[in-house]
């Protein structure tokens, strides 16, 4: 008898953990299928479903081609802001740059004006040179670059080494692709991770960056006001909000990426040595995300994580025309068709249905054009701080999301045909793709973390 009652006892307990289970989902599913990305006609619910089902696979395929897996950065730069306290020495820190001689020789000369005759002369029967980095952390290589060029490979090539006579158009500083201290990093082999990089060092570049926006609340510190005392940004006029939004859920999406990928050093091992594991940090992500623990903002900063998604899909579609008529040169025939494909037939079929659920004509209406240059030129001061961060792998994603955030910018209030940088353009799918995985660990990885009273 007693038998048969601890047995009713055991189903019923797992049966209750089981509704419970299934209660706190539904809420927390009904929750996100009944929100929507402020200031955008669009469900977060439509966008996960469009986003973990559909587009993070296909981006994923996209930054692994050669012509976006190679990004040209600056990370010599001074910091224009304040005295720095000097470069981060943690061995996460680090990145592995892809010395110029092991790249392809198309993408390397394309930034030289000095080689580009000796390009361009190449003889029809020079041999194909196989290209892999040493450095590179992966266990596939780039693959034969046929360093033959057709003319449509030469035109390709000069017009990525036109510098945007529309310098009034753009909302951040690019790095000087012909400068000396420029280094060219393979982004798959320098992940966004966890280095350990904190204290007063990153609150400075945060308070800094969200400070940027102050011209939007005048006599007042907006970061301090927004992340402290939670003033509603519904207070902030329409510009203001998006400035907020944009910076907010860059912050939101690159705490997503340390979080996700946390590194846990062996007992004394610290973050100078070589033994531990990398994993997912639930506890690191209920610290900034948590209602709990961020006075309920949590769910809000996670929000804007969405709506920085949106405007960025935003721009890739209405540069479309722009994007199906690049070759995505690299001399692979093969890889730069396929790549070419990627983006024409898929990606932007995919994203149609939602380019339209931001409307950036509302913006700086009735001639407000001092608003805009206002918007600009803080957006300006935004990469600029980049400049300023100590950890040259933090700096390196830093600067690339910054950058394609500010192409993005500048494509949709373009008032001229769009030209763009291939920095640029490798910015802003690889900007966008870490705003996608961000979506999609939110999903698959911090899940049991958003709890059914969360607003997501």
């Amino acid at each position: 008898m007693t038998l048969k009652i601890c047995f009713i006892f055991i189903i019923l307990f797992f049966y209750g953990c089981y509704i419970n289970k299934i209660s706190a989902n539904e809420e927390c599913q009904l929750s996100r299928n009944n929100d929507m990305v402020d200031d955008c006609n669009c469900y977060i619910s439509d966008l996960n479903q469009l986003n973990n089902q559909r587009l993070q696979p296909l981006l994923r395929q996209i930054v692994k081609k050669n012509y976006f897996r190679f990004f040209p950065v600056n990370l010599k730069k001074t910091c224009q802001f304040w005295p720095t306290d000097g470069q981060c020495s943690l061995r996460t820190c680090a990145i592995k740059s892809c010395p110029i001689e092991k790249l392809p020789e198309t993408l390397r000369d394309s930034f030289n004006n000095n080689k580009l005759n000796r390009l361009i002369n190449t003889k029809q029967d020079e041999q194909n040179n196989e290209i892999q980095c040493s450095t590179i952390d992966t266990n596939s290589t780039l693959g034969l670059v046929d360093t033959n060029l057709s003319e449509e490979h030469k035109k390709t090539i000069e017009n990525w080494m036109k510098f945007d006579d529309v310098q009034s158009e753009n909302f951040c500083d690019v790095d000087d692709e012909t400068s000396t201290n420029l280094e060219y990093i393979d982004l798959l082999a320098n992940v966004e991770r966890y280095t350990g990089y904190t204290g007063i060092s990153t609150q400075r570049i945060w308070s800094a960056i969200y400070n940027e926006n102050c011209f939007f609340l005048p006599d007042s510190k907006l970061y301090y006001e927004l992340r402290q005392k939670r003033l509603n940004a519904n207070k902030l006029c329409l510009e203001g909000r998006t400035f907020y939004r944009l910076v907010s859920g860059l912050h939101s999406s690159i705490s997503i990426h340390l979080c996700a990928q946390y590194f846990f050093p062996i007992l004394g091992g610290g973050y100078s040595g070589t033994d531990g594991r990398w994993a997912p940090n639930l506890e690191e992500f209920k610290r900034r995300f948590s209602p709990e623990r961020t006075d309920g903002e949590g769910p809000i900063w996670l929000k804007n994580l969405y709506f920085i998604y949106l405007i960025e899909l935003r721009a890739i579609y209405k540069a479309r025309d722009y994007l199906q008529s690049q070759t995505y040169f690299t001399g692979n025939q093969t890889d730069d068709l396929h790549t070419k494909q990627l983006i024409t037939n898929y990606l932007l079929k995919e994203i149609e249905p939602f380019a339209n659920h931001f409307n950036e004509n509302d913006l700086f209406k009735n001639g407000n054009e001092q608003l805009k240059v206002g918007f600009k030129e803080h957006f300006h001061n935004i990469s600029r701080i980049m400049d300023c961060v100590g950890c040259d792998k933090c700096k390196l994603w830093g600067k690339l999301q910054i950058q394609a955030l500010g192409t993005t910018l500048k494509i949709l209030f373009a008032e001229n045909p769009i030209q763009l940088q291939r920095s640029e353009l490798v910015s802003l799918i690889n900007g966008f793709t870490q705003l996608s995985t961000s979506i999609y660990r939110l999903e698959h990885t911090f899940k049991t973390c958003l709890k059914k009273n969360t607003e997501l």
